[in-house]
């Protein structure tokens, strides 16, 4: 276990001040004995997967932080076995590498398995809770085991049971793929990626789209609707959309900037942005919004640390 490992080198962010502790994870048995020395340091414990949806705090995080990485993946039929720690887009190449598909619209989402399930990850009119079977969670609390099916995961826009319950770790989990054609599949694996190219920033020191596209009053949804000559999905209009809107686009808050490519995408602009700064734009962001269209705007990224460390938004 490490002491004051700096967790700017873990996210996709590059912000993050020092875990007290750092340990990485991988199997049930891994996190068991991350519980167990917390326990026995009378420390804190906090899960950190994949880190590509993570906002963490300048003072770091106290306690025992656990990295889940990393994870074994079986197949049975069409039904996969896969460890909450793996790569997802690793996942999905190696099952159309199988000749199993049904999931290839997620390649390119960046993060782990585990991460996925926990936001409902989805994109190209795809989402993980539809390919789920079932997921296998430790109670952190008690040390219970318990198999989830899908039901149980509450899945529904960008969210699940386990957003509101981080008590459970999620350790590994199975789903249901169809028999596809390899060449097939590898084909809508790179169109999907190809895509996500052209209408997400790759590479860049962020945490992916930052805000959750919101339901919008009525009169929103249908100027969006005549301005893009698409329909407003479940009443949700994008939150990028909105941000440009305001004339938020391509705003700085010391190093973080919202992205002149993509504006719900706020970026590290400079490699030296902090989470507060990052906050600061999001909550001047969310304040124009939500007086200039009456829409509140939430966080997609998990933020971690002190509760002080991140205020509300509005």
């Amino acid at each position: 276990m490490e002491r004051a490992h700096l967790l700017r080198h873990e996210t996709t962010f590059a912000i993050g001040g020092p875990a007290e502790y750092f340990t990485t994870v991988i199997s049930e048995e891994d996190v068991r004995g991350a519980l167990a020395d917390a326990e026995r340091l009378r420390h804190s414990h906090t899960l950190l997967a994949g880190a590509s949806n993570v906002l963490i705090a300048d003072e770091g995080v106290s306690g025992v932080v656990m990295c889940m990485r990393g994870g074994l993946l079986k197949t049975r039929g069409t039904n996969i076995h896969v460890q909450c720690g793996a790569s997802l887009y690793e996942a999905i190449r190696e099952t159309a590498a199988d000749g199993l598909g049904g999931w290839e619209r997620l390649s390119g989402i960046p993060g782990t398995v585990g991460g996925a399930i926990r936001g409902n990850a989805g994109a190209f009119g795809t989402e993980i809770g539809e390919v789920l079977l079932s997921v296998r969670a430790l109670d952190r609390h008690t040390g219970h085991v318990r198999e989830f099916k899908k039901d149980a995961c509450a899945f529904s826009y960008r969210y699940s049971y386990f957003k509101k319950h981080p008590e459970w770790i999620l350790l590994d989990a199975v789903f249901a793929l169809r028999e596809t054609d390899t060449k097939e599949s590898t084909t809508i694996i790179e169109e999907t990626v190809a895509e996500r190219e052209k209408r997400h920033l790759q590479h860049v020191r962020a945490a992916g789209s930052f805000f959750v596209n919101p339901v919008a009053p009525s009169d929103v949804a249908i100027v969006f609707a005549s301005e893009k000559h698409m329909e407003a999905r479940a009443g949700r209009v994008p939150a990028g959309w909105l941000i440009e809107k305001v004339g938020m686009r391509g705003e700085r808050e010391g190093g973080a900037a919202s992205s002149q490519m993509h504006a719900n995408y706020l970026v590290n602009d400079t490699g030296e942005a902090t989470a507060a700064d990052v906050w600061k734009l999001a909550q001047r962001i969310a304040t124009k919004v939500k007086a200039q269209y009456a829409v509140e705007l939430s966080p997609e990224v998990t933020v971690m640390g002190s509760l002080d460390a991140f205020p509300p938004l509005v």
